[in-house]
C-alpha cells in the first residue's frame, strides 16, 4: 500500500486536499512544492489550467537551502508578482504538507507582501 511510505502518505493527503480546493480566475489557488534543498510556489488557474505567477528559492539571491526566512522571502516575492498582475486573493493549497515551519513562513510570506486568503 502506498500510505505506508511518507510520500505516498504525502500524496493521499494532497489528493484530498485537491477535491476541495480549485483555483478560479477571482480566487486562484497558491500551491506549494517543498523538496529537501528548495521550495516553490505557484499561483494556478485551474479551470485554464495555467500558472499565473511562480517564485522558488532558486530564484533569490544568496539562498543555498531553503529555511523559514528564505521560505518567507519566496513569499514576498510571490505576493509582490501576484499584485502586479492585479491577483489580491488567493485559496491556499498546502500540498500535503504539515502546515508548519517552512509552509507556514511562505503563507506568512505572502499575507506580509499583500495577498490575502
Amino acid at each position: 500500500m502506498a500510505a505506508t511510505t511518507k510520500t505516498g502518505r504525502r500524496e493521499r493527503i494532497r489528493k484530498s486536499i485537491r477535491r476541495k480546493v480549485s483555483g478560479t480566475p477571482e480566487r486562484p489557488r497558491l500551491s506549494v512544492f517543498r523538496s529537501n534543498t528548495s521550495i516553490y510556489a505557484q499561483i494556478i488557474n485551474d479551470l485554464t489550467g495555467v500558472t499565473l505567477a511562480s517564485a522558488s528559492s532558486r530564484e533569490l539571491e544568496g539562498a543555498k537551502n531553503a529555511n523559514v526566512e528564505v521560505s518567507r522571502s519566496v513569499g514576498k516575492a510571490l505576493a509582490e508578482k501576484a499584485l502586479s498582475k492585479g491577483i489580491d486573493t488567493v485559496v491556499f493549497d498546502r500540498g500535503g504538507y504539515l502546515y508548519h515551519g517552512k509552509v507556514k513562513a511562505l503563507a506568512d510570506g505572502a499575507r506580509d507582501g499583500g495577498l490575502k486568503f
